[in-house]
């Protein structure tokens, strides 16, 4: 059977961890946590399961992430947040292709747990991952804080069976937290590689978002949970276009960010 390194970033997640590395238990052959110095019990859990703990300053979900990969002890990784966790079904899957001999890159559906409630609709299932793949042959890239492994060659990768389970949100209160949080990071990574903002934008980016998931996804069949997701996801794209305005009026013509990623 061929060998699999699970990598993981990490800050202050006590309350997800111990959940995610449970779930690697005889799928994963090396556990590595890279953590951006975490001060609740993050480590003692870790360490209590057998990972390997590291430290490093965070730069950016991309950066810490492409770091991570470069921990790993094998060739083929699956990189998971530390708020997901495989399914039974996905942990079958990923045994059985470990048996008959990994290819260069899986993807696989995640099914979020929004305030406790599984959310089938708007716009959040299918959400296709892909994150199990050759390291040599890919890397973390996009646009920070929305990540995505980006293949080195085209293709499209394998569909694996089974759901990689998604832990949110606690609360709304903290769905609109990160909301606010993501916002300004997308905002400021846009405005670092030249896009241009416009008030039309501000207001009709939102209102269209909106529409497309609660409508078009069926948010709807959601219920209440549809109608708090597709709210507060139009507000954020509403925050973000809203603070790369702000922006621009600071700094018209910003340098360019040359980075990879």
């Amino acid at each position: 059977m061929m060998q699999l390194s699970a990598v993981i970033i990490t800050f202050n997640e006590a309350h997800n961890i111990g959940r995610c590395l449970d779930s690697l238990r005889g799928v994963a052959d090396d556990v590595v946590v890279v953590d951006s110095f975490s001060t609740d019990q993050t480590e003692a859990i870790c360490r209590e399961k057998g990972a390997r703990f590291l430290q490093h300053p965070f730069g950016g979900h991309i950066e810490q992430k492409n770091y991570a990969l470069e921990q790993a002890r094998f060739p083929y990784v699956l990189s998971l947040d530390a708020d997901e966790a495989l399914s039974d079904t996905l942990r079958d899957s990923i045994l059985a292709v470990k048996r008959e001999g990994l290819g260069t890159a899986y993807a696989m559906n995640r099914l979020t747990n929004y305030c406790g409630q599984w959310i089938h609709h708007s716009g959040w299932y299918p959400d296709r991952k892909l994150r199990l793949f050759d390291r040599r042959l890919g890397h973390w890239g996009g646009q920070n804080p929305h990540d995505r492994v980006e293949m080195d060659q085209p293709g499209t990768p394998l569909l694996l069976a089974g759901d990689l389970l998604h832990y949110s949100y606690y609360s709304v209160e903290e769905h609109l937290e990160r909301a606010r949080k993501y916002a300004g990071i997308a905002a400021r990574a846009m405005h670092q590689r030249g896009k241009r903002g416009a008030w039309w934008r501000v207001w009709l980016s939102p209102a269209f978002k909106f529409i497309r998931n609660y409508i078009l996804r069926l948010g709807i069949l959601d219920g209440r949970a549809g109608w708090t997701i597709c709210r507060i996801t139009a507000l954020e794209t509403y925050w973000k276009y809203r603070q790369l305005l702000h922006l621009q009026q600071l700094a018209p013509e910003p340098p360019q960010n040359t980075n990879r990623g």
